[in-house]
């Protein structure tokens, strides 16, 4: 079924249960949406883009930060039969403009948070942008843009009724660019509807559900997550904002039962709790059955920390990609508690091999390149064959990350082939020693990179950043790694904030940089 026709299906099911919640404690403002006015207001918005020309097969640009608005905009761009293109929010002006260019975007849909960045870059992106249409306040709305809540009041909710078929192409959603310049993968609604079968699949959603979405929604990993909640008439809460208290008080005050967190953000709760900051009986908590995790490798020390302090939780971890739309072609399961660290088993539909350079499987055991195969395998790299060819090889995806299965079937990160190390013509994969150094009760995280050696080629470097409160040196992290066999050490230990973008995960190229020409250990 297409995901617009679940909305409308859910529309008529549900029609006055709260579909979404919007709550921003920074502003003290909490909203709320029912199934009826989601529908309503995607219909609208399908055709007020209808007629300033949008037909099936254009494309529509995205470019908002989470709101309640936000997924009415995704739906109704859906219903005309054109792309959705969701942007990242933390794209600077010239990739903004380059995303729009090569989407060949005829319109597009921003919040305030735009105005400067598209203010910058219109005379360059007029070629084929033909409207702006503005998702913020009046006040605010520049004079270049529509307002969206106008056009929302001024159309009527009908669906346009344009011919869908699930094999039509739906999105463009463009890569984070961690690994060099974003590109766009091409998803159709097939890939859509069964990122919402899997979802639900493997976490059990039922109607009477509540899923909190903190992380972006314009990246495929948070809604893919509310796909699951989505596809039963489940309810969501859209959360504004990242504090321990704010998230503990949404899932409180809301009834949640499902979370997913990134790991910084599941690293603050856990302080925050240990720390006394936050008590827990303050708070009503018994209905939250599951917190997952995903978008980046958890450390096990982590998940360790969190069961002595919420025993009863459900737990999973998410393996996913924008080129397999998103989480759970592999995941741990609920069921498999005792495999923590492992990313886990092939997601419902999902095939996977691990194979060598020349592309044959290796023996269980060894390290190889992941390369998987389902339903939801994006179409292409648009307008980038040489990529395209170079990732999809006999039907197969490879993904780049480096896997191993382990004696039982399951499928443990390694690294990135990227990120790998080599030392003295030792390969060092800087996911184990991460994990590693998570491990010690004063680090709250750490990255490890590749910088260039004359002798060795590249030396292993950690950037290391201490637990609020505590104190840590060079000698007592040489002291703990001690523990590694000598070559994995790492040579050099920075003390300093470990970047991670909005999805959670760290900004290698950014820390390869900035450390580029870093001569010293050092404390900061």
């Amino acid at each position: 079924m297409l995901i617009t026709e679940i909305l409308a299906r859910n529309a008529r099911m549900y029609a006055q249960e709260v579909a979404l919640i919007e709550r921003e404690p920074a502003l003290g403002r909490r909203r709320e949406i029912t199934w009826k006015i989601f529908d309503d207001q995607a219909n609208a918005i399908a055709q007020a883009l209808m007629d300033r020309g949008i037909r099936k097969g254009d494309r529509v640009v995205h470019l908002m930060m989470n709101s309640i608005q936000w997924l009415p905009a995704y739906f109704g761009i859906l219903r005309t039969g054109a792309w959705a293109v969701p942007l990242n929010f933390r794209f600077v002006a010239r990739t903004i403009a380059s995303c729009i260019l090569t989407a060949e975007a005829k319109i597009i849909i921003f919040g305030e948070e735009f105005v400067d960045r598209l203010e910058t870059i219109r005379e360059q992106i007029q070629p084929c942008v033909q409207t702006f249409i503005f998702a913020g306040p009046e006040e605010k709305r520049p004079e270049w843009a529509e307002s969206l809540d106008t056009l929302i009041s001024a159309y009527p909710a009908e669906d346009p009724l344009v011919d869908l078929n699930i094999c039509d192409d739906a999105a463009l959603y463009f890569t984070s660019g961690t690994t060099g310049t974003p590109k766009a993968t091409r998803l159709t609604h097939r890939n859509l509807e069964h990122a919402c079968y899997v979802e639900n699949r493997h976490h059990n959603q039922t109607h009477g559900d509540n899923f909190l979405c903190i992380p972006p929604l314009y990246h495929t990993g948070a809604k893919m997550h509310w796909f699951g909640n989505f596809i039963v008439g489940a309810r969501a809460v859209i959360l504004k904002g990242i504090d321990p208290r704010w998230i503990l008080e949404a899932i409180s005050e809301e009834k949640v039962t499902i979370v997913w967190l990134l790991v910084p953000w599941a690293l603050d709760l856990l302080f925050a709790i240990e720390s006394g900051e936050l008590k827990l009986a303050n708070y009503q908590l018994d209905q939250w059955r599951l917190m997952h995790i995903g978008a980046q490798p958890v450390p096990s020390s982590l998940i360790r920390e969190w069961k002595k302090i919420f025993p009863n939780h459900q737990y999973d971890t998410n393996y996913g990609l924008t080129e397999c739309t998103g989480p759970g072609c592999i995941h741990l399961g609920l069921e498999n508690m005792h495999k923590v660290g492992a990313i886990g088993v092939p997601g419902f539909d999902w095939e996977y091999q691990i194979v060598d350079d020349e592309h044959r499987p290796v023996i269980p055991g060894a390290p190889g390149e992941l390369l998987l195969r389902g339903p939801g395998m994006m179409k292409e790299y648009y307008k980038n064959p040489e990529a395209t060819a170079a990732t999809i090889i006999d039907g197969w995806l490879y993904t780049g990350d480096v896997a191993r299965q382990d004696e039982d079937g399951f499928i443990w990160l390694v690294d990135r082939k990227k990120d790998v190390i080599i030392t003295g013509g030792e390969n060092i994969y800087p996911v184990e020693i991460e994990e590693f150094l998570m491990g010690h009760p004063a680090i709250q995280d750490a990255a490890v990179i590749g910088l260039p050696s004359l002798r060795l080629g590249e030396i292993a470097t950690a950037i290391i950043k201490i637990k609020p409160g505590a104190t840590l040196n060079k000698e007592a992290v040489d002291q703990f790694c001690s523990a590694l066999a000598r070559y994995k050490r790492p040579r050099k230990i920075i003390f300093a904030d470990v970047p991670r973008n909005p999805t959670g995960k760290i900004e290698k190229p950014q820390l390869r940089k900035q450390y580029a020409g870093h001569k010293e250990s050092f404390q900061v």
